[in-house]
């Protein structure tokens, strides 16, 4: 065996118990030693025997024995790694050191059986934020530019009229660099149309963003670093970016502030937070939560320099935002005082896959007598025109920028609707904003002209009285319109057919998390409502019921029932907490951490986007558009997911030692539930 040498003895040895098909992570361990191993040897002998399916990963799905013995040189003694999370944990240590470049690893055998937890936490803070952080400078232009949902090969970027130091910035960097074949471009003077952003689809780009001048960079600028998603998605979003920080501001706080300095330069020259920084997304926003973001990091880093500015900068970017994008036209409904999405734009999504939309347009097709990709390219062109498709292409806009792409609760009606989240977050903005200035402003806050709506005065002063004032009324309007007092929860509603939604969303929970049910809607809310989406893998995002039957024509969608999301999970446990219902928080956030290091455990480290949360056998393997994030990956995780990794480290930081202790142990929360009455 490729075993070289040895330090100490770690496992059992081969007499002392024969090997088991496990996925138990603490199986065979004795004492701690460091064994020098060969890493590419070692690796392909693993392999062989342990990942049986081909897949570069060693999982419970696996047949293998379970069982690989290490031999020292001296032949004295065989060693055993035992058990399915000790064998991917070395296959993950050699991988990691083959990357290095090292031929030889000294491996510290405690690796092997690391609580899963403490692997987590040390994966996620040690490496996986890092390996999610861009710039786009010099240094990172070529990686950022990337768009791995595109077929454009060449990177491009687009920088605001308004930015000329970037413009030449860039222009210097391609000229410098030609064998990048950067293309940069200006963006136009005045508002972007939606035929102009259709125009860049056949060249799209990345958007530029917030630098700083460092005389020791190159070019003397400094791109601010972001983080991206993962999985696909190498950019930075909007509301992904938002959650990420939850997690990360404990040790990435320097990357969250400049994700906000991010997103004030794209309030200022984008017109708002962009779905995310590519040419296709100029048109669309996602779910605002700057505010949040903004007070988040505030009370993280309120000790540190520049700390209150920045908060003011992005009250200021927020408000402005609020005015401009969320209760302009076409978005602020006159009638009701409600806000949809509703963002401008043409055509089909270029971001999508081809098949996407296959089961919605063949009817259309069928009534031109073409293929469903010849009707796309012809209506992409122009050179079809029906009220029907650009119905479906309005709303389909839509639901992109409400994040919920696609879920058959917003499908075909989005931009009809006031959802109960978007009612939420703009109470969120009201109240946030009204805090902050009476906070933390001597409740006054002068307004620059670069910061001002349409008809504003320059350096006219905000006071919290006219914010509370908004937030008051957008109370009433969401419990004229959204909250039902007989079912107990908030549903979305109709603007165009002036009715209730009756499909049940978890959204109805963010209510919660944003403050604005009373103490009586709270109570209904967690008795009737909680129930609804409950799951043993934490909240579903609508019920079953509410989903329908699936089948050909109604394929499932990724943010149906029975999937869970991390922002879902995220903003349940602080409303939930922030009413006082501590058990009921703790219990979600333990049945969704437990499902999710159960996949962690079993599955070679893996870390998706989203999960089956009806079941624990293997939830991570999800039927639905787009599949999942976070698998594309062999031998060792190097990312995990996002939201997903801030759900694992904020989640752990609202438990007890004794939750997590059990959760190391992959314990389901029943048993933890009754361990814990007899401590």
């Amino acid at each position: 065996m490729p075993l070289i040498g040895i330090d100490q003895t770690f496992l059992r040895s081969e007499n002392e118990s024969p090997c088991r098909r496990s996925s138990n992570h603490n199986e065979g361990v004795i004492a701690s030693r460091k064994l020098v191993i060969a890493v590419d040897s070692t690796q392909e002998a693993l392999l062989k025997q342990e990942d049986l399916d081909g897949d570069g990963l060693i999982t419970v799905d696996d047949s293998g024995p379970k069982c690989f013995s290490l031999e020292p040189s001296n032949k004295e003694q065989e060693f055993q790694i035992k058990g399915n999370y000790q064998l991917a944990n070395l296959l993950q240590e050699l991988f990691l050191a083959q990357q290095k470049g090292e031929e030889y690893l000294e491996l510290d055998l405690d690796r092997l059986a690391e609580d899963p937890i403490r692997r987590l936490e040390r994966l996620i803070k040690g490496s996986w934020w890092n390996n999610l952080t861009r710039t786009i400078d010099a240094s990172g232009i070529a990686v950022s530019a990337k768009d791995p949902k595109t077929e454009e090969s060449q990177p491009r970027i687009y920088v605001p009229c308004d930015a000329p130091e970037q413009y030449a910035y860039y222009s210097n960097i391609a000229r410098e660099e030609p064998s990048m074949h950067l293309d940069v471009q200006w963006l136009p003077h005045g508002e972007l149309t939606s035929e102009y952003i259709y125009s860049l689809n056949n060249k799209p780009g990345i958007l530029a963003l917030e630098i700083e001048e460092d005389s020791s960079a190159k070019g003397g600028l400094r791109g601010l670093p972001f983080i991206v998603p993962g999985g696909r998605f190498n950019e930075l979003y909007n509301w992904d970016s938002c959650f990420c920080a939850w997690g990360m501001l404990e040790t990435h706080s320097h990357v969250v502030e400049s994700i906000i300095r991010h997103f004030i330069f794209e309030i200022q020259h984008y017109g708002k937070i962009c779905n995310a920084n590519r040419s296709y997304y100029l048109g669309r926003a996602q779910p605002p939560f700057l505010t949040d973001l903004a007070l988040r990091t505030y009370k993280s880093t309120q000790h540190e320099p520049g700390s209150k500015e920045l908060l003011k900068l992005a009250i200021l970017a927020a408000m402005k935002e609020y005015h401009n994008y969320w209760m302009d036209t076409p978005r602020y409904d006159e009638v009701t005082g409600l806000t949809r999405y509703r963002p401008i734009g043409a055509g089909l999504p270029p971001e999508c896959e081809p098949t996407q939309f296959a089961h919605i347009l063949a009817p259309y097709a069928a009534k031109y007598n073409m293929t469903v990709a010849e009707l796309t390219r012809k209506y992409n062109d122009g050179d079809i025109l029906g009220s029907e498709l650009d119905t479906f292409c309005l709303h389909d806009r839509a639901v992109r920028e409400c994040g919920h792409d696609t879920s058959n609760r917003v499908e075909g009606v989005c931009a009809d609707l006031g959802t109960i989240d978007l009612q939420c977050l703009l109470y969120k903005y009201e109240t946030d904003i009204a805090h902050a200035i009476r906070s933390e402003f001597s409740d006054t806050l002068r307004v620059p002209a670069a910061f001002c709506a349409p008809g504003q005065i320059a350096d006219h002063v905000e006071t919290s009285e006219m914010w509370d004032r908004a937030a008051r009324t957008r109370k009433q309007l969401i419990d004229r319109y959204c909250w039902n007092e007989e079912k107990g929860v908030y549903f979305d509603y109709n603007t165009v057919t002036g009715q209730q939604s009756d499909f049940e969303t978890v959204t109805s929970l963010w209510a919660l998390w944003c403050g604005v049910a009373d103490p009586q809607q709270a109570t209904k809310l967690v008795e009737k409502g909680l129930p609804k989406f409950e799951c043993i893998g934490g909240l579903s995002s609508t019920t079953e019921k509410s989903r329908g039957p699936i089948d050909d024509a109604h394929p499932q969608k990724q943010w149906d029932y029975p999937h869970g999301w991390p922002p879902h999970q995220l903003l349940a446990w602080d409303g939930l907490i922030r009413y006082g219902y501590h058990e009921h928080a703790e219990r979600l956030i333990y049945c969704w951490l437990h499902m999710v290091i159960k996949v962690f455990v079993d599955y070679n480290g893996t870390v998706v986007e989203k999960y089956n949360v009806t079941t624990l056998d293997a939830p991570h393997k999800v039927d639905a558009e787009y599949g999942n994030q976070g698998l594309n990956f062999k031998y060792a995780p190097q990312e995990g997911f996002g939201w997903t990794n801030a759900s694992i480290i904020y989640g752990l930081s609202l438990l007890n030692e004794h939750a997590k202790r059990a959760l190391g142990e992959c314990v389901p929360y029943d048993v933890y539930l009754k361990d814990l009455k007899k401590i």
